[in-house]
């Protein structure tokens, strides 16, 4: 079996970001099952995918600097062994802690969004790389919607260990496509170019800009998901069929915007993208929230104002991804990771304060008004960010190779 020497196609960059993706959720619907087999409760067992979470923020950190200095390739089939392993022994668990344990080293995958995103920054200008972002982003939107379903159909039918069983398969068939399509795309340093030091990155205001307009964006998705399950049924009386259908808004309303910014992503500044999709998102939640102060009876509102949520986060998601890899872009893998660590701390804290201020005031326009307040810092941030200048010093037959086969 030969390694690959060339930079990866653009499908072997999606399945990765996507197994990143379905390692955190396709077990969740087992989550009940699994712990009567083990023997503890629910809140305990819970602890799989909030500990999960917070170990994914570690690893981020770590795995984008450890690609610049070692390498996309090495970092990523690395992470996939370890992901491989650490389900076998999930599956084979016979206790809870021994499950847990396992289950944290799982989140060793979730380097694959981090790395992707750098892969493409690599081997693609700044406008380029923003319209193939826009397709990774369609995955991450779609992904979350089959994993639990697949994952509920495994447990149902064969139990819950069939699931990390299938962790198992699909992790050993990643390595085999990364092995043999993820070629190296680090930029080569010099002793007249050298990597520039990561201080550098962490000083610069515009980084952050990029970074923290991601954080918020996604952030209001956060708020919304975890909040819009209470307020629906106690103010509207939903069923839980209703609110997950209405959850699935935001989601149609991403993938509208990322699709759109797959498609003329690359004939636009960034920051227009970012700006533009900022504004939307604003005026639709601005518009929801003058209508829940008249209290209407129908829930159709709420989730037509997070439309425009999901739609503006789908526009400017890609586009600040790409510019907060592009302020040093020899860093790429650095940057991508700080900024997939902040978007997992800014939702775990964002989540947790709406979960307190919805249990006191269960209404819609309290719910819209917490998404409006970080969708208008994102869009301040956006504001602050201005279009990446120069381009990434990739080597040649990554560049070569880029354009023929992403």
């Amino acid at each position: 079996m030969t390694s690959a020497k060339t930079p990866p196609h653009i499908g072997t960059l999606i399945l990765i970001v996507a197994m990143a993706t379905l390692s955190l959720n396709m077990f969740l619907p087992a989550l009940a099952h699994v712990a009567e087999d083990l023997g503890t409760d629910y809140g305990t067992i819970s602890i799989a995918v909030a500990g999960y979470l917070g170990v994914t923020a570690f690893i981020q950190l770590m795995a984008g600097a450890l690609s610049d200095r070692f390498g996309r390739r090495p970092v990523m089939l690395v992470a996939i062994i370890i992901f491989v392993l650490a389900s076998l022994g999930a599956l084979l668990a016979q206790d809870v802690v021994t499950f847990l344990v396992f289950r944290m080293f799982q989140s060793a995958v979730s380097v694959g969004h981090a790395i992707s995103l750098a892969v493409v920054r690599d081997t693609t200008p700044a406008r380029e790389a923003t319209a193939k972002m826009g397709t990774i982003s369609m995955v991450m939107a779609v992904a979350p919607m089959i994993g639990p379903t697949l994952g509920g159909v495994l447990d149902q039918f064969l139990g819950w260990r069939a699931i990390f069983g299938s962790y198992v398969i699909l992790g050993l068939a990643l390595f085999v496509l990364a092995w043999i399509d993820l070629g190296e795309t680090r930029p080569r340093t010099t002793s007249q170019a050298p990597r520039p030091p990561v201080l550098r990155l962490l000083k610069s205001v515009q980084f952050w800009a990029f970074a923290l307009c991601t954080a918020f964006s996604v952030g209001a998705f956060f708020i919304f998901v975890s909040a819009v399950p209470l307020v629906a049924t106690e103010r509207y009386g939903l069923s839980s069929a209703l609110v997950g259908m209405g959850v699935g808004s935001i989601t149609a309303g991403f993938m509208a915007g990322a699709a759109i910014t797959r498609q003329v992503g690359a004939r636009f500044p960034i920051t227009l993208m970012m700006r533009l999709g900022r504004t939307l998102a604003c005026l639709g939640l601005l518009a929801g929230l003058l209508i829940a102060m008249a209290e209407p009876a129908s829930p159709l509102f709420l989730f037509g104002a997070t439309i425009f949520v999901g739609f503006g986060n789908g526009l400017s998601i890609p586009g600040s991804n790409t510019g907060a890899m592009s302020i040093e872009p020899a860093l790429a893998g650095t940057a991508s990771g700080i900024a997939g660590a902040l978007v997992v701390g800014m939702g775990g804290v964002l989540t947790y304060a709406a979960g307190l201020t919805i249990e006191a005031s269960p209404t819609p326009a309290t719910l819209i008004g917490l998404m409006l307040a970080a969708t208008a810092a994102s869009l301040a941030t956006a504001f602050i960010a201005k279009e990446p200048a120069g381009e990434l010093p990739v080597g040649p037959e990554a560049a070569a190779q880029a354009g023929r086969r992403a």
